[in-house]
């Protein structure tokens, strides 16, 4: 390896198709030093062999072929014993970095020793921000208001893209997962994904555990990044709402139940439930009338 990594960047590509060089490609451009630790959670495309003949026997590139899919979060921190940087960024393969991306980041976190998770100004292809890099932590009255369409009226809610985007680093309660820029000194301290979410939630589960142990999340508006959202995870939607909605449920009862009266907590787990079913009805009454 040519230079002592500052940034250590996991990747976890499950069925990432091209985009997966396009994103590896990308970071390997960066002007800081890299190395770069994909996490293949046994992808059954192409999406490896057009990463290596497109990066070639490049040294700051290292594959785990784990087999199976693991998940997002253990697929992550299965490779996080070979990051050696101090900084790292947990990028999803369909999000494609500029030159200049990491060099800002640890330059933005740099100025702001107190927080410990960075996300950044993430956009669609078309440029549109994606409602993710900005968001509250969900709870119960989060989603009603979101049910009833309220949420435009003011207060806290998910979607806050009406907002004017800020023109410095601010704290925010969440951004996005597909690009989580971090502190090691804060991971050693807060600890790796919680491996119990499968797909969905894990990162709300880490901004909540970063800001408990002290530290800020920070957005830094300065720094822009494309993502195609959803490429690893078009092929069954079914299972993906499944994975979805037990990681809600997961996320609260780690974080939420206790806070109220127990016989809402179970309204909002029974409600949970209801809605997975009423999607996977949804979906049967669709099949059922193509065929």
């Amino acid at each position: 390896m040519s230079a002592t990594p500052l940034v250590s960047v996991i990747v976890v590509n499950y069925n990432a198709g091209a985009l997966l060089a396009e994103c590896v490609t990308a970071v390997l451009g960066s002007t800081v030093a890299v190395e770069v630790i994909v996490s293949d959670n046994g992808s059954v495309d192409d999406s490896l062999a057009r990463l290596r003949a497109r990066v070639g026997a490049d040294a700051r590139l290292r594959i785990v072929e784990n087999g199976v899919n693991l998940g997002f979060a253990r697929g992550n921190n299965r490779a996080l014993p070979l990051a050696g940087a101090p900084w790292l960024l947990f990028l999803n393969p369909d999000c494609i970095v500029a030159p200049d991306t990491l060099g800002c980041m640890v330059e933005a976190l740099e100025a702001h020793p107190e927080a410990g998770i960075a996300g950044c100004m993430v956009r669609d292809p078309d440029g549109a921000e994606q409602v993710a890099c900005r968001r509250a932590i969900p709870d119960p009255w989060i989603a009603l208001r979101r049910l009833l369409g309220l949420e435009r009226l003011g207060g806290a809610g998910l979607d806050q893209r009406h907002l004017p985007p800020p023109r410095e680093p601010v704290t925010v309660e969440a951004t996005s997962g597909s690009f989580m820029f971090v502190r090691r000194a804060a991971l050693e301290q807060v600890g790796p994904l919680d491996e119990g979410y499968f797909l969905h939630c894990e990162d709300l589960d880490w901004f909540v555990r970063f800001a408990e142990a002290g530290w800020r999340v920070l957005l830094v508006p300065g720094v822009e990044v494309v993502h195609h959202k959803g490429a690893c995870s078009g092929g069954d939607p079914l299972a993906v709402e499944r994975h979805k909605h037990r990681g809600m449920e997961r996320f609260y009862r780690k974080f939420q139940y206790r806070r109220y009266p127990r016989p809402f907590s179970w309204l909002v787990i029974l409600g949970i439930r209801l809605h997975l079913g009423l999607l996977v009805a949804r979906q049967w009454l669709r099949r059922g009338r193509t065929t």
